[in-house]
């Protein structure tokens, strides 16, 4: 993997963690995943842990095992693997952090606390700064979903100073639709050569054109290919293909969010796509209903996404 110095930027896949049918993670298939990332996709970085990995649904034992399998499969493969080790508590985010810069990591990403949650700015950059004290060698960045977490500090605010006192801050992901808050970040900070990693995906041209760097998202597991060809048009000016393109990965996108689109369901268009079985999430979330797999795959194929049509009925089942 490439030195932990190299800025973050680029597709990233936000990674699924695989399951089997009785909800124990499928350490087999990884390898096999990081190879259909990079030769079917294009997409050469990964954040494991996240929202689609299902990391706070997983024991600290279990986000340590996943990661070293990225981090082991992703060897000389794979550009960067970034951990997050983001949790509610400071001690298990500590040690997670820790744990990532052990096995080789190329950088960590921290959410908010968010059930006990910082008050202010002040709060979380303490949080972060104490997280990253434990895995000095290591880009931190700052993974932003205030309506998952619920903690509505303002990224730009966040980001004023902070280096200062979390001297490893990169970055961070970006997942939210407040592009004056996005834009911000970028004006206010672009002298720092911050990574600002757009993180909805259906929106990623608009972001691009305020100046994000790259995207962490899940679709870049299956449309990676897709946005890659977003990327290439937006860098060479061809604004009309790039945007020709976003909409029809938006197509794809607000299809499946009409049915109910989440963990579960993108579960199952992985499966359906990759051909590698991704399994049922955990619990508390129930797998996708065989109603949305049959016309998520009508679509796919609509749109030229499904490259591997006629799949085994045990791994749609699987999703």
């Amino acid at each position: 993997m490439a030195s932990p110095k190299k800025k973050l930027q680029g597709l990233v896949a936000a990674t699924i963690t695989p399951m089997t049918e009785h909800g124990e993670i499928n350490f087999s298939v990884i390898g096999q995943y990081v190879d259909y990332l990079v030769e079917k996709q294009g997409v050469k970085n990964v954040f494991v842990n996240g929202t689609t990995g299902e990391g706070l649904s997983l024991s600290i034992s279990e986000r340590r095992q996943v990661a070293e399998e990225w981090v082991t499969k992703g060897r000389n493969k794979l550009d960067q693997v970034v951990i997050h080790v983001g949790a509610l508590s400071l001690k298990e985010s500590q040690e997670l952090a820790k744990h990532a810069a052990e096995i080789g990591a190329d950088g960590i990403a921290v959410i908010a606390p968010f059930f006990l949650k910082p008050r202010n700015k002040d709060d979380l950059t303490e949080f972060l700064k104490e997280v990253a004290a434990t895995a000095p060698g290591l880009p931190l960045y700052y993974y932003h979903i205030p309506s998952l977490t619920g903690v509505k500090i303002r990224a730009e605010e966040l980001l004023d100073g902070i280096q200062e006192k979390v001297p490893t801050f990169r970055g961070l992901k970006f997942s939210d639709t407040d592009l004056l808050d996005f834009g911000q970040c970028v004006d206010q900070h672009r002298q720092r050569h911050f990574a600002l990693l757009f993180g909805v995906d259906e929106q990623l041209l608009s972001a691009l054109v305020m100046g994000a760097t790259g995207a962490v998202g899940s679709t870049y597991n299956y449309l990676g290919e897709k946005t890659n060809q977003m990327l290439e048009a937006f860098e060479r000016k061809d604004l009309s293909s790039a945007l020709n393109h976003q909409f029809c990965i938006q197509r794809f996108i607000n299809f499946v969010v009409k049915l109910g689109f989440g963990v579960p369901q993108t579960k199952a268009v992985m499966t359906l796509v990759s051909g590698i079985p991704m399994g049922p999430p955990r619990l508390p979330l129930q797998r996708a209903s065989r109603e949305f797999i049959e016309k998520a795959e009508a679509k796919l194929k609509s749109l030229d996404f499904l490259c591997f049509p006629g799949l085994k009925n045990a791994n749609l089942e699987a999703s």
